[in-house]
């Protein structure tokens, strides 16, 4: 099945800082509500999210954070090193059920990106019609060069890695049109 994702990433350089926004789209037949529910429980998460279940409080201010399920706790023990209680953190800025999300996101279990700091994610939910939604994924990684790499999928050639956000719309996609997990391993 194909993915239908693009991806692209805009760089500005100033004196202080990077900026780096990575955008990747996909178009998956299910309605904008459907989609929104798999994004933000955890029932739907663990089958696309790298086998994370995540856990949104969709208030303002809220807290955002993805624990290992048993998958991910699996493969981790399978290559020999231990998982931290969440994996990922952050704070919901905005929740507009059923078609926009905007929260931070800072990596937990990688020690070698710990020094970088919160990157922020937006999740947009187009209706293309009753059956069809458009999902653009922006992840703005400015300042956090290690963080931009791994979420684009640059290790995973070398199995350092997954695929990043095109493994993740590949695999959300894939789950809302035919119940199927993909398997990557």
């Amino acid at each position: 099945m194909s993915s239908n994702t693009t991806t692209g990433a805009t760089r500005e350089a100033s004196a202080s800082s990077t900026t780096v926004t990575q955008m990747y789209r996909i178009y998956i037949n299910a309605s904008a509500e459907r989609v929104w529910e798999a994004i933000t429980t955890p029932e739907w998460s663990e089958k696309y999210y790298y086998g994370t279940r995540v856990d949104f409080d969709l208030s303002p201010g809220g807290a955002y954070q993805a624990t290992p399920g048993p998958a991910m706790l699996a493969g981790a023990e399978a290559m020999g090193f231990e998982l931290p209680a969440v994996v990922v953190e952050g704070q919901v800025l905005v929740s507009e059920p059923p078609h926009k999300l905007v929260h931070t996101w800072k990596l937990l279990m990688d020690p070698s990106i710990e020094g970088e700091g919160f990157t922020t994610v937006t999740w947009d939910l187009w209706s293309v019609n009753d059956t069809v939604t458009k999902v653009t994924v922006t992840h703005d990684v400015s300042d956090a060069p290690l963080t931009a790499s791994m979420v684009d999928g640059v290790g995973e050639a070398e199995g350092n890695g997954g695929g990043g956000w095109d493994q993740i719309l590949s695999a959300l996609k894939t789950v809302l049109e035919s119940g199927d997990v993909m398997e990557f391993t």
